[in-house]
């Protein structure tokens, strides 16, 4: 049924509750830099799913022949091809967005590298833009279910470097990107998606 195509049941599984928030927080936006496109899956449902703007994939380039099989199978005229983004080494792209979303990928990341997305997120995104984030968060340094907890031991036993971040220090990293908080969306599985707004023109 999928082919060639690298499939993700948990992208199956949120992009429906993921899609209820873009609709509001991206209700005005008209381009979108995804951080981390993954298999692609996202990127095509959420590009259908909101018509008015032009959603940008991006990975680093092990995940681009999937992306393109997504995209060339099934995605429609507002999805662009991958971009090559490695947040820890490259360039980011001399391009201005009014809007970025990532998802599950900062407990993935080591701490230096959450940091330099946050730092490259600041170069790329227009003022008054905004940056939706989704994934598992800690609250004032504690888990918020047993699941997350077990979810860290398992990211950690693949990598040392891994591991869910604290709400409070990412909205420390937004803060020197020049960016605020402006909603907490609560979604199933102990998940969420926080979303800031880029108020400084720095």
């Amino acid at each position: 049924m999928h082919g060639i195509k690298p499939f993700s049941e948990s992208c199956v599984q949120n992009q429906h509750a993921i899609f209820e928030v873009l609709l509001k927080e991206f209700a005005t936006v008209q381009h979108v830099l995804e951080i981390g496109s993954g298999t692609g899956q996202h990127a095509v449902f959420f590009a259908r799913a909101l018509p008015h703007l032009i959603w940008q994939t991006s990975d680093v380039d092990k995940h681009h022949p999937g992306i393109h099989a997504w995209i060339n199978d099934e995605g429609p005229d507002n999805v662009r091809a991958p971009l090559s983004l490695n947040v820890a080494t490259d360039h980011w792209p001399n391009m201005a967005f009014d809007a970025v979303f990532s998802a599950n990928t900062v407990h993935i990341m080591g701490w230096p590298e959450v940091i330099k997305m946050f730092a490259g997120i600041s170069q790329v995104l227009s003022c008054g833009g905004r940056f939706c984030l989704y994934g598992p968060f800690n609250i004032n340094g504690q888990f918020t279910s047993e699941s997350n907890a077990r979810f860290e031991q398992w990211l950690k036993s693949q990598n040392p470097k891994s591991g869910i971040r604290d709400q409070d220090e990412l909205d420390k990293l937004a803060e020197n990107a020049g960016l605020s908080r402006i909603a907490t969306h609560v979604m199933p599985a102990n998940n969420n998606i926080l979303a800031w707004e880029k108020t400084d023109a720095n």
